[in-house]
């Protein structure tokens, strides 16, 4: 199958991708990656007017670490996040979960700001800013906007994003010290969509875990912030009973409907396993 005919623009700056969204509205798509995007058009599951791509606007890549902050460009890839020194030191989550993306030649093209619009639930990265509390910059003609993660995701492939705005970075604060972090992730094969997927974050001492974060993905339409889990676990030793009584409390977090593989049963005995290895992670 082919895609729709469209008209293409290769925008100069930020300024003209507001004027060409303001004029255009829900008629235009942006083309960063365009990883999910041209799929999408050649099975003509999106027929947009206007194709605007903004993948060479400088500013809104690169990686830049200081002041108790990560901001990463929006049109930064899988791959500069993958190889990054800075990420690996400072964020160890985002390069444990860099390689769980899709293959090697999608990681170099794809990019880390349209795998957060895009807002797919069972993709690495919006799970991972979740669990790092990240905020989103998101620039319009009226100026920008911060939104928390937590609130970014509305549901399937939805967002806060509003129609005349662009996703320009996403800022993280840097973890203390003594925090952890653990990426696990089954799939039917490496490269494939996650069936789960879990990204953790705690403080570990003397392996008492608090501050907990565990956020799946793949078992909703949207990333899941499993509550009822963290409160099991918080400030406990990831001892063989704590991390089963987190894992039964998941019962209250999750509700995960079946896919082409794997039934809803499946899906939360394979959430619970996730559970057990990535708060054994945390507290070696």
């Amino acid at each position: 199958m082919n895609a729709p005919s469209f008209a293409y623009v290769r925008a100069r700056s930020l300024a003209e991708v507001f004027d060409l969204l303001e004029r255009h509205g829900e008629k235009a798509k942006l083309l960063a990656g365009g990883q999910s995007l041209l799929a999408a058009l050649n099975m003509r599951l999106s027929a947009p007017e206007l194709l605007i791509d903004i993948s060479r606007l400088s500013e809104l890549s690169g990686i830049q670490v200081g002041n108790g902050t990560a901001r990463i460009g929006a049109l930064t890839t899988h791959t500069e996040i993958e190889r990054s020194p800075d990420i690996a030191r400072h964020l160890p989550l985002l390069a444990q979960a860099a390689p769980h993306i899709a293959h090697a030649a999608i990681r170099n093209v794809g990019t880390m700001g349209g795998s957060l619009a895009l807002a797919d639930p069972a993709a690495e990265w919006p799970a991972c800013c979740v669990a790092l509390d990240a905020q989103f910059v998101l620039a319009g003609k009226a100026g920008e906007r911060r939104v928390a993660a937590r609130e970014f995701f509305k549901g399937l492939y939805a967002t806060a994003l509003r129609p005349n705005e662009v996703l320009t970075r996403i800022e993280i604060p840097l973890p203390g010290a003594n925090y952890r972090s653990a990426f696990v992730e089954l799939a039917q094969r490496r490269g494939d969509y996650a069936i789960v997927g879990l990204a953790a974050v705690a403080k570990s001492a003397r392996g008492v875990l608090s501050d907990l974060r565990l956020v799946f993905l793949g078992v909703g339409a949207a990333p899941v912030l499993a509550r009822g889990a963290m409160a099991a676990m918080e400030g406990k030793r990831a001892s063989a009973d704590a991390i089963a009584a987190a894992a039964k409390a998941l019962a209250q977090d999750l509700d995960p409907g079946p896919d082409l593989y794997s039934s809803a049963a499946t899906k939360m005995q394979l959430a619970r396993v996730l559970t057990g290895r990535a708060l054994t992670a945390l507290a070696a």
